[in-house]
């Protein structure tokens, strides 16, 4: 949020105008533009909870009636976000501070109140058109930039609706698809075309974009791989991957997970499926984790909501193999864990502790243990990372193949939906720059940098 909006958004600044002025902060649009990401928390050498310190000083504006700069915020977010009234559900949480609005859709929402209905931007115009792979939240993003700065834009898009991840894993309970489906159309009003149901490397080429005349291609293809687990068992009936699940769940389907469920996972799909399985029908949910809550990556404040609503978790706990009856699941052999020296990521490494082993029964499994992107559609032309994601020049994020630029998850892994944002407004604004003959403005900063230093 502080790269999206630089000049109002400062967690730094907002800690000392609370501390030093805090009738001021109480009518500041900054207190409502935190995006839940716990990021200043994780990097926090004091482990100060800012998203949960906004959120009080938000409960007493909404007391004392100060909400003028909650309304603030929302024009802000209109101005800047391709679908507002998406963020504001998943991100900016403003029932938590006891705010209720309406959630049939964006045009009863009060984020759109604040702009109007969109149309195709008037003023320049320019006849390069640009191919956008992925209609999730990067890809409408930069496809939405793009439009506005008069761009012909083709988004391309897998599955049979657009969305990404806002549909198909972000539960309905947090986003109502009706929200999507309406803000999608505003997309499309800008000028935005979007052909669902056509996959690169399959329906269409690289050498068919470029026969179809683009002058440049966005690759926003997510991370919607769930990792597997490589543990005994995990082909048994009962065993689902999260997004897989979640994508089920919301598309309405009945999913039959039993009495027990246990996830396997501890980032916010683990909570996400947790939670879900409890609201299709199981009475228990197990989120087994093999480090400690301060190294739970999920949002602290949706491990709360998840343990209030009856989940549990099992923290140092990992498990060694599926068991199963009659070909389906019956539970899993765990071992309890102990946490040795920090690993490449930081945290402090977990290590079975021998003859530990115990059993939690089970109908049902959800392997939650991380997501990767599928860029084996890409051709040889385009560089891949270690790490299987898509290399970029992290200035202009274009490809190793000219015209061809990638960002959002599928060159930095699994991320938050406001970094997917940035993503796909800083393609667009690269993509903008090479199609003009110009260098990408951050590069040509730092370099200035250097100069001078």
């Amino acid at each position: 949020m502080n790269e999206l909006l630089p000049n109002t958004y400062n967690p730094r600044m907002m800690i000392e105008r609370i501390y030093h002025s805090p009738k001021e902060a109480l009518k500041d649009p900054a207190l409502w533009l935190c995006a839940w990401c716990y990021r200043c928390y994780r990097h926090c050498p004091q482990k100060v909870k800012l998203p949960e310190i906004l959120l009080e000083i938000r409960k007493i504006a909404k007391k004392q009636g100060k909400l003028n700069g909650f309304e603030q915020a929302l024009k802000l977010i209109s101005e800047e976000i391709a679908f507002p009234a998406s963020f504001e559900a998943i991100c900016l949480h403003p029932e938590r501070a006891e705010l209720k609005l309406p959630t049939k859709g964006p045009d009863q929402n009060a984020t759109s109140k604040k702009r109007k209905t969109r149309a195709k931007p008037e003023g320049e115009t320019h006849t390069e058109k640009v191919a956008v792979i992925g209609a999730g939240p990067a890809g409408l993003t930069a496809a939405y930039e793009l439009a506005k700065k008069g761009y012909p834009v083709t988004v391309y898009e897998a599955s049979s609706h657009a969305g990404g991840m806002l549909r198909k894993c972000i539960p309905e309970f947090r986003l109502p698809k009706s929200v999507v489906d309406a803000e999608i159309e505003q997309i499309k009003r800008t000028g935005v075309q979007i052909q669902t149901g056509t996959t690169l490397g399959k329906d269409l080429s690289f050498g068919d974009l470029w026969q179809k005349g683009y002058k440049a291609v966005f690759i926003s293809v997510g991370a919607h791989k769930t990792r597997k687990l490589g543990a005994e068992g995990e082909s048994l009936k009962g065993v689902f991957d999260a997004l897989d699940f979640l994508k089920l769940a919301n598309e309405k389907e009945n999913v039959d997970v039993g009495k027990r469920v246990v996830v396997i996972g501890g980032g916010n799909v683990a909570i996400d499926s947790a939670r879900t399985a409890i609201r299709s029908g199981a009475k228990e949910a197990t989120i087994l984790y093999r480090r400690s809550l301060e190294e739970m990556p999920a949002n602290p404040y949706e491990i709360k909501e998840a343990e209030h609503e009856g989940v549990k978790i099992s923290f140092l706990a990992a498990p060694k193999r599926i068991l199963g009856q009659d070909g389906h699941v019956s539970g899993v052999e765990c071992v309890k864990m102990q946490l040795g020296e920090p690993d490449e990521t930081g945290r402090r490494s977990p290590k079975p502790i021998e003859g530990s082993e115990f059993t939690v029964s089970a109908d049902s499994v959800i392997l939650a243990i991380g997501e990767a992107p599928d860029i084996s559609f890409l051709p040889k032309e385009v560089e891949a990372t270690e790490n299987n994601t898509v290399a970029v020049d992290p200035f202009s994020v274009i490809t190793s193949q000219p015209g061809v630029f990638a960002g959002g998850d599928c060159v930095s892994g699994p991320a938050t939906v406001i970094e997917a944002i940035i993503a796909g407004k800083k393609a667009a604004s690269c993509i903008d720059q090479y199609l003009r003959g110009e260098k990408p403005q951050e590069a040509e900063q730092v370099l200035e940098e250097r100069e001078k230093a």
